[in-house]
């Protein structure tokens, strides 16, 4: 079956949804783009140019677009602060949604969201791109091939020279937290995912430094512990004199009782523990090179596919959104924890908001 699809939202990562994850799915017949939205008239050329849409089809209002196409889903690829408007009008239109990160700006609207998309009955899910990239997703298959016995702690690094206004989208100069709800939403999320459990305990440190041209912190030091017992460590930096570990060449490092799996701009390596010699050192690059896997899509071109699966009647896709509250709920306890200066629990800081929610809607 072919899906009907109206893209909302052209610009800086809508081109990239247009350009790149859209069309393969397009050419394969799992979707078909009827409307494209967004509020700048400008940006709507970039729907006309990479999906062939004519302008009759191209809209600055939202409702319009949704009333006048009918559709099986929409994608939300605006700001986070408009997510949940955009949810509203989907839900009033019955439309299925996927939603770029995070659910939302503040937690307590990534839950009502996600209240309001299970009342209603759709399916939303939410494209943590860089979980599925190509060389995260080999890392994490080697890590629960079993063969590197129990995980012990992560540690992930992304450090860039992003600090003058624009170099990472204006928008994200504007708000508060730019690192945590645009960054290091990708980089906690990962880290979950690959220790395997859900974060019990987070404590971080965030901060915006003089020549940091952003209105909320930049920089950050993170530590975590999961449920399983295993920690990570996070680093993570938009205003360096330098990109040593930028997007898509961040580096992990696992640690295991029996290797050392590290990645480092898209190059994963192993390092058995060799139990018959002692004080073993070695330099990254000097350990066994692991091939990448291979698959013909990555990150949200293969998400896209996921969720049309799930449309199908297929498994649900990972990145749902009722357990994508989980990484919506480790960015805010992280920004918790830094302005309080105290360890917070992520879980009791979740289930806070859940909560609250309730008490709201029973008033």
């Amino acid at each position: 079956m072919t899906y009907r699809m109206i893209q909302i939202g052209l610009g800086a990562m809508g081109r990239q949804w247009c350009e790149v994850a859209l069309p393969p799915n397009i050419e394969e017949g799992l979707i078909e783009v009827v409307a494209a939205v967004d509020i700048n008239p400008a940006a709507l050329s970039v729907a006309q140019r990479s999906l062939g849409l004519h302008p009759g089809q191209c809209y600055t209002d939202l409702h319009k677009a949704m009333a006048e196409n009918p559709a099986d889903f929409c994608t939300i690829v605006v700001p986070p602060a408009q997510h949940e408007e955009v949810v509203d009008a989907a839900l009033a239109h019955d439309l299925h949604i996927l939603s770029e990160k995070p659910i939302a700006d503040t937690l307590a609207a990534s839950v009502r969201i996600a209240e309001k998309v299970t009342r209603a009955g759709v399916k939303m899910g939410v494209t943590m791109s860089h979980r599925f990239d190509q060389d995260k997703t080999s890392l994490r298959q080697e890590l629960r091939s079993g063969r590197y016995g129990a995980l012990d702690y992560l540690v992930c690094h992304l450090t860039c020279d992003l600090r003058q206004r624009g170099s990472w989208g204006v928008f994200r100069h504007e708000i508060p937290h730019a690192l945590m709800i645009e960054g290091a939403v990708h980089h906690l999320d990962m880290l979950a995912d690959l220790a395997g459990a859900h974060c019990d305990t987070i404590y971080a440190q965030s901060w915006n430094p003089p020549w940091g041209e952003y209105a909320g912190d930049s920089q950050a030091l993170v530590t975590m512990q999961f449920e399983n017992g295993s920690r990570a460590m996070f680093e993570g930096a938009c205003t360096n004199a330098v990109g040593l570990h930028d997007w898509y060449g961040e580096t992990i490092r696992a640690e295991c009782e029996l290797g050392t799996l590290v990645l480092n701009g898209r190059r994963l390596e192993r390092f058995p523990y060799d139990s018959t010699t002692q004080r073993v050192s070695k330099a990254e690059g000097e350990g066994e090179e692991v091939p990448l896997l291979q698959r013909p899509k990555w990150m949200n071109t293969w998400l896209i596919e996921q969720f049309v699966d799930w449309l199908d009647g297929g498994e649900k896709m990972e990145t749902n959104i009722e357990d994508n509250l989980q990484s919506v709920a480790l960015i805010f306890a992280a920004i918790e924890s830094s302005r309080t200066g105290q360890p917070v629990k992520v879980q009791e800081l979740l289930n806070q908001a859940r909560e609250d929610l309730q008490a709201w809607n029973l008033q």
